[in-house]
């Protein structure tokens, strides 16, 4: 088995696959980078078992084979190496990489041993742009919870209709839901997808133009665009109501620009508590008044910017951290927060910024106040 490559396109497409490889493997084989050789076409993939992912590069071969060899190694050579044409040989016990500079030999496992690609059954497909799931993608992932009790909160919520589709993102405190209604799926469905192939896609997709296909089954999901497929588990579960959670009746509207409203959180957030990272909000006609004091320190803060108030007088508490995290993912120079009451949920819209068919709505729990 020998071919020859490219090494700055080589690292460029290990780099991507890289991401799916753990630090800490139970299968030595999954240290590896699978190559599988057929004539000109070289598919190479990744795998931590829970997910999978593959790209196909042109090289110069006449040859067939599959080898797997060790990922970090290949990686930190080529990133020193500078572009030029790399022959690979793939002999009885080691493999070969032939540069410009010299040559280095590396042992490999016999790529029958890499586990494979789970095949989806029967699956349903749908066709996105891959800018919009990488959208989508950003937009919700940050919502989305840690706590290994909870896997189902996880994950995003991807919620497939005739009408639209969304996607949901939530860990109990804070809550996003991203929907497009210029996007839609065939049939109805719904799935939980894992964080970790997530950030992967996001990635890889930000800016392109390619379509994404999505099939999908009720245990695994698989991607495929340009000469990349990624096939992952998905997470096992019901997704929570999050529509019930989202108040309907909010009386009291904020409106504030978002770059000045995010920058005084920040600010005022440095002399909150460090357990609670509490602010308040109080507001009252066309002022807003957000405050913070951490009385084990003595340290307190307090600014005053101009807004537009619909509603009664009211103060509310949240945490700086959800309220930094939401304002940074929006793209719009108004934004407006919607409340009842000072123990109930705030909705948090974009005023501008948004694309036709594009819909977001974020939700932040509050914090009780200290008097």
């Amino acid at each position: 088995m020998k071919f020859i490559v490219s090494s700055s396109q080589l690292l460029k497409q290990l780099q991507v696959l890289g991401g799916v490889i753990n630090s800490n493997n139970t299968l030595p084989i999954l240290d590896n980078f699978l190559f599988e050789l057929q004539q000109n076409n070289l598919k190479i993939s990744a795998s931590d078992l829970e997910t999978t992912m593959s790209t196909t590069i042109e090289v110069e071969s006449d040859t067939e084979g599959s080898v797997a060899i060790a990922a970090r190694i290949l990686l930190d050579t080529l990133k020193t190496l500078p572009n030029q044409p790399l022959t690979f040989k793939i002999e009885e016990n080691n493999v070969e990489i032939i540069s410009s500079h010299g040559k280095y030999d590396m042992a490999y496992f016999d790529g029958n041993e890499f586990p494979k690609a789970v095949e989806i059954e029967s699956p349903s497909s749908t066709v996105i742009p891959g800018n919009i799931l990488a959208t989508a993608i950003s937009k919700t992932i940050f919502a989305a919870g840690n706590d290994d009790l909870r896997p189902v909160m996880s994950g995003v919520f991807f919620q497939f209709s005739t009408e639209s589709l969304t996607f949901v993102a939530t860990d109990a405190h804070k809550l996003v839901k991203y929907a497009r209604t210029d996007v839609t799926a065939n049939d109805t469905a719904e799935f939980i997808m894992p964080k970790k192939p997530l950030n992967l896609l996001k990635g890889i997709l930000a800016g392109t133009e390619s379509d994404v296909t999505i099939e999908y089954n009720n245990a695994n999901a698989k991607f495929t665009f340009d000469n990349v497929v990624l096939v992952c588990r998905l997470i096992d579960g019901k997704y929570p109501n999050y529509e019930a959670v989202i108040p309907k009746e909010n009386p009291n509207k904020l409106t504030v620009d978002r770059g000045t409203f995010l920058n005084s959180v920040k600010r005022i957030s440095i002399f909150s508590s460090k357990t609670t990272h509490q602010i308040r909000l109080k507001m009252a006609g066309t002022e807003l008044n957000i405050s913070a004091e951490d009385i084990d320190y003595s340290n307190k803060a307090e600014e005053r910017l101009v807004c537009e108030y619909q509603g009664d007088d009211m103060q509310i508490g949240f945490n700086s951290r959800f309220l930094t995290e939401m304002l940074s993912n929006l793209n719009s120079n108004e934004i407006v927060i919607e409340m009842s009451l000072p123990n109930r949920a705030g909705i948090l819209t974009p005023l501008d910024g948004v694309e036709d068919g594009e819909h977001i709505t974020m939700l932040v729990m509050p914090v009780m106040l200290n008097s």
